[in-house]
């Protein structure tokens, strides 16, 4: 099998995917705009060739890149990044190459488009806000009037929560109006709930072989916009309905042989057309991992092997590394450089240096909406969860 994996050295620890395969008996080829002499010394043992691009942005690199290793290699069998950002590039070279391992051109549009996700939430029979795609002023009165005060409004082709805001006034719409990007946008009925994600490893079918659930803040595009400090967890079990709706919204997408991330609002206020406290509403999907070291924290949480999972996904389109069975939560709590905090980097290390996984800072590139710097441990509950994402992010 030859697997082509577009920029596998970013995230740092997705060495891991091009390890993994490597240990299926699969043929790793990747393409990166990195100098290979710059790559983790793992990537490079997990590569049986790399092409350098002076950058991932020029699609005719990226072409000639994979067309190489067509002629060098023979046909290829899969290609992905796993990375939001060339979701839709990943999906024109398979279209170009006509590699049926993922989604291609024609599919694309689905996954990135946040009114056209609403269908297949209804047709998977998960309630969503309701939505208006934003035309003038007098269209989005209308709106207002008929879901009420707040609303959201964010790019309707968009990734992760950048130019994404909460209006809660006529004084917010004037200066959305004013201030509003060219690109289209959508606004949405505001839900009060608590953002849960639903992870998976999907193989061909549509099955999941490996499933977890981090749970976020309210509004991570509050943190991007005010600066604040990023802080959530993977928990222990995943909640039976929450599987049902994750499971049910995969299938409505087509989320075959794919590492997904699912948003979903629990109800921590009962909706009309919504649900009750502790229902589920479908926010919006992302076919590929949950961003930044998520996936290693599932690992932590999980005490498996994500990325062997996946590539077993890959190869073999089954599972044949299951879990451990050993279940527990892993919490994970930046920092912003300038910020001010109560108890210093070294009072962290020194109180939870036991429990720490992982310590680091942040690619600069992921430090918007993740933070500067990164403290991640192993939690036996989830109370311990919160009072360590509470110690870190206290502010004087």
């Amino acid at each position: 099998m030859n697997f082509v994996f577009i920029s596998p050295n970013f995230p740092r620890t997705y060495w891991n995917f091009c390890d993994r395969l490597r240990r299926n008996g699969v043929t790793v080829l990747a393409v990166g705009d990195c100098p290979y002499d710059e790559l983790e010394p793992e990537l490079k043992n997990a590569l049986t060739e790399y092409y350098k691009v002076d950058t991932l942005e020029d699609y005719d690199q990226v072409f000639r890149a994979v067309a190489y290793f067509s002629w060098r290699y023979g046909k290829i069998d899969w290609l992905e990044s796993n990375n939001e950002y060339w979701l839709e590039q990943d999906a024109r070279l398979r279209t170009d190459f006509h590699i049926t391992t993922g989604v291609d051109s024609a599919a694309v549009a689905a996954f990135k488009s946040k009114s056209c996700m609403k269908d297949y939430y209804a047709k998977a029979g998960v309630p969503t806000a309701r939505c208006h795609k934003v035309t003038d002023r007098a269209a989005a009165e209308a709106f207002i009037q008929e879901v009420g005060w707040p609303v959201i409004v964010k790019p309707d082709n968009g990734v992760g929560a950048s130019h994404t805001w909460k209006l809660e006034s006529e004084k917010d719409l004037d200066w959305f109006f004013a201030e509003k990007p060219e690109e289209p946008y959508v606004m949405e009925q505001f839900v009060e709930g608590t953002i849960r994600s639903y992870d998976a490893i999907m193989d061909s079918r549509c099955e999941p072989l490996f499933e977890s659930t981090g749970i976020f803040p309210p509004s991570i595009a509050d943190i991007v916009n005010d600066e604040g400090d990023l802080n959530y967890y993977v928990a222990d079990k995943v909640p039976a309905a929450l599987a049902d709706a994750g499971r049910r919204t995969a299938k409505a997408f087509g989320a075959a042989s794919r590492f997904v991330h699912l948003e979903f609002f629990e109800l921590t206020k009962a909706a009309p057309s919504l649900g009750d406290v502790g229902d589920f509403v479908g926010l919006e999907v992302n076919m590929r991992p949950a961003g930044g070291y998520t996936p290693d924290m599932m690992n932590f949480a999980h005490s498996t092997d994500v990325y062997q999972i996946w590539a077993d996904m890959a190869a073999f389109d089954e599972l044949r590394h299951p879990q451990s069975g050993d279940d527990h939560f892993c919490a994970y709590a930046s920092r912003r450089d300038g910020a001010h905090y109560r108890h210093s980097h070294e009072r962290v290390l020194e109180r939870y240096g036991a429990q720490m996984a992982m310590c680091e800072r942040m690619p600069d590139a992921l430090a918007d909406a993740m933070g500067n710097q990164m403290y991640t441990i192993h939690a036996p509950d989830e109370a311990s969860a919160r009072e360590f994402i509470r110690f870190v992010s206290e502010r004087t």
